[in-house]
């Protein structure tokens, strides 16, 4: 019983993950970053020198320069914008944002598996002259595929 808890658990994430995603989804590809970088652009945005900015976030003009820089080159830390937004009066927003719905990822992973493990048995049925229809297959597979979503070790690409 605790497996089946626990696939209902992993699918309700899912769908809940999903859902609060969707919306993002949508927005994220029309706000790319600034081309100077988020900090960069709102501080000029407001009028504000690096020096008044640094001072705000108690560092030097000098290395206010080196986040900016380091933020356009992908490198800074999430703790270094957090701070970044503060002093600008910002909301920090951080969020990994799956591209398609979660329950596709993982349906399409557990059919890669049942392939898998079905290609012995289909070669061998082949052999035998007993090979069973596409749609047969098909829906053997997608099936198989609905049982293994959630057991463990899906995403475990060592040969099983």
């Amino acid at each position: 019983m605790p497996r089946t808890n626990n696939a209902v658990v992993r699918q309700q994430g899912r769908a809940s993950l999903d859902e609060r995603c969707s919306e993002l989804r949508r927005v994220i590809p029309l706000m790319g970053r600034p081309q100077s970088g988020w900090i960069s652009a709102i501080r000029q945005s407001l009028g504000m020198a690096q020096r008044d900015l640094g001072a705000r976030m108690g560092i030097a003009e000098s290395t206010l320069a080196r986040i900016e820089a380091n933020e356009r080159a992908g490198s800074i830390q999430i703790n270094t914008l957090q701070r970044a937004a503060e002093a600008l009066d910002c909301e920090f927003v951080y969020a990994l944002v799956p591209r398609r719905p979660l329950d596709d990822v993982v349906m399409e992973k557990a059919r890669e598996r049942v392939a898998d493990l079905m290609a012995t048995v289909t070669h061998t049925m082949l052999l035998e002259d007993q090979k069973p229809s596409g749609a047969a297959i098909d829906k053997l597979r997608d099936d198989t595929a609905t049982k293994r979503i959630n057991r463990p070790g899906l995403w475990n690409d060592a040969k099983q």
